[in-house]
């Protein structure tokens, strides 16, 4: 294999290196799963409700999303090292600021500037790991990338709903920002590296798609209050609809790309990145809306709702480590990943179950089922991804798998509260009622049918996601056959023999 990075600047620090890029995967993802918990808190603290409420999370993905792909490439372009060090400080200020305001649109902007942060810890420390980690090696730390990504997830809402029930909600934002601190401190031991090439910045590319994103999430968001024909939904989608097909031209003509097209015509690569799509948008909408539905229909507080939703998260707290040592030991990865989108599947079908009296015991198969299908994927799929890529593109390839990541869980957010938006409005007749509701405010007469419209909004959104589950986890199952009949289609796809990582 070529070289295809400088020489670090300094003697790597594995040990180091990893406990750094494994606490910033971990907070990043406590930062997701946690808010969701205090988003009813929020919304009574600051007096908000519907769209300006869903931004707190839904802007936070969003950003992540946009920004991981154009992270991904300037860390090859300036030094992965230093993009981390950059986005542990972004983390930690937009945390730091969410905290201390007392308005939602500055509370949203906060959160907005936090996932550009943990977009450039992700994207810079996924190319960090590709590239001082080889073979079984950088399968063990992939590995523990996703363990690491599950504990976050598992310890969020748990942690979040314990802050919010002793000491408040902005206590949480205020533990992110320490932990950005602490990252940023473990940043200045590790070694630099980028690309030994250094392509121009793609801005035009880059500017198109974070655009084109924000358009299409911000008419989603608005369009159940605004009216889903109103000018404002309707504009908005559809000049986001034309910025990103710009886009896909631009990464066409233009010479150096923040997104090589070539990724997306790499068959087996693109398997694992819907593999990684697939279980974000089975698991997300679960993990952000059942515990405003537990804390607003069955009035638990925020410590009682964390604690239930163990059931859905504690899974993917073991199961990532799992499905690496399975592949490890020698159990196909293409078997393993299509059991999980299986589960995810199965287990969104089977939440159906919800009603306003439920128990813990049963939601706990559904919600188990899919915990465990995340977990599976968080421990194989980035390892598998990364081993069907050119070394010197390491960080475009870790930015975009991110980004798919990233991209389907801010719309499965926007998506799955428009639907239950939608759905309590059509049944109320009324958006501002429906606006309520979904934020978790069903106190005042008719709060029992509202509870009750609120259940049928989840059972139509649980059979939509759990549809759209079987669908995508089929298309993975065909595009990973093609490679089992086709060898050497995956070294055509990601580059020459010399260039392809070894994993």
């Amino acid at each position: 294999m070529r070289a295809t990075s400088d020489p670090p600047r300094r003697t790597p620090r594995p040990g180091v290196l990893l406990a750094a890029v494994m606490t910033g995967v971990l907070v990043v993802a406590m930062s997701i799963s946690g808010t969701a918990v205090a988003v009813p808190s929020i919304g009574s603290d600051l007096g908000a409700s519907g769209a300006p409420l869903h931004w707190v999370v839904a802007g936070y993905n969003l950003t992540f999303a946009a920004f991981t792909l154009v992270c991904g490439s300037l860390a090859d372009l300036f030094g992965r090292r230093l993009l981390f060090a950059a986005g542990a400080i972004v983390f930690a200020a937009g945390n730091a600021v969410g905290a201390l305001v007392g308005d939602i649109l500055v509370l949203d902007a906060a959160r907005l500037a936090a996932g550009v942060g943990g977009a450039a810890i992700m994207a810079s420390g996924g190319a960090l790991l590709a590239t001082f980690f080889e073979g079984a090696a950088r399968t063990r730390a992939f590995a523990a990338m996703g363990t690491m990504a599950g504990v976050g997830i598992a310890v969020g809402p748990t942690l979040s709903g314990l802050l919010v029930g002793a000491v408040g909600w902005r206590a949480a934002f205020l533990v992110y920002a320490a932990v950005g601190l602490l990252i940023l401190g473990g940043s200045l031991f590790i070694a630099e590296s980028r690309a030994s090439d250094r392509p121009r910045v793609d801005w035009a590319g880059a500017t198109t798609f974070i655009a084109g994103l924000a358009l299409v999430m911000f008419a989603v968001i608005e369009a159940p209050e605004a009216g889903w024909t109103s000018p404002e939904a309707l504009g908005a989608l559809g000049a986001g609809a034309v910025l990103l097909v710009l886009f896909l031209l631009i990464e066409r003509r233009v010479a150096q790309p923040v997104l090589d097209l070539a990724l997306v015509r790499n068959g087996p690569f693109m398997a694992w990145c819907l593999a990684t799509l697939t279980t974000s948008v089975g698991f997300l909408g679960v993990l952000v809306f059942l515990p405003t539905y537990l804390q607003g229909v069955q009035g638990v507080g925020a410590q009682t709702a964390g604690l239930m939703m163990l059931m859905l998260t504690a899974p993917v707290l073991v199961t990532p480590l799992l499905g690496g040592w399975l592949v490890t030991r020698g159990v196909p990865p293409r078997g393993l990943i299509i059991l999980a989108l299986l589960f995810v599947a199965g287990g969104n079908g089977l939440l159906t179950v919800l009603h306003p009296q439920i128990g813990p015991l049963a939601l706990a198969l559904p919600l188990a089922l899919i915990g465990t299908g995340m977990g599976l994927s968080f421990g194989i799929t980035d390892g598998q991804a990364m081993t069907l890529v050119p070394s010197a593109k390491a960080g475009m390839a870790a930015g975009f798998l991110n980004t798919l990541r990233g991209g389907a869980e801010a719309l499965v957010i926007a998506v799955f509260g428009a639907v239950l938006t939608s759905v309590v409005a059509a049944r109320t007749g009324s958006v501002e009622i429906a606006a309520r509701a979904t934020a978790g405010d069903l106190t005042g007469p008719g709060s029992g049918a509202l509870a009750e419209h609120l259940t049928a909004a989840w059972d139509i959104a649980s059979w939509g996601v759990a549809a759209l589950s079987l669908a995508a986890t089929i298309g993975v199952a065909v595009l990973l056959a093609r490679r089992r009949e086709s060898p050497g289609a995956v070294r055509e796809a990601a580059g020459t023999e010399d260039d392809v990582v070894p994993g």
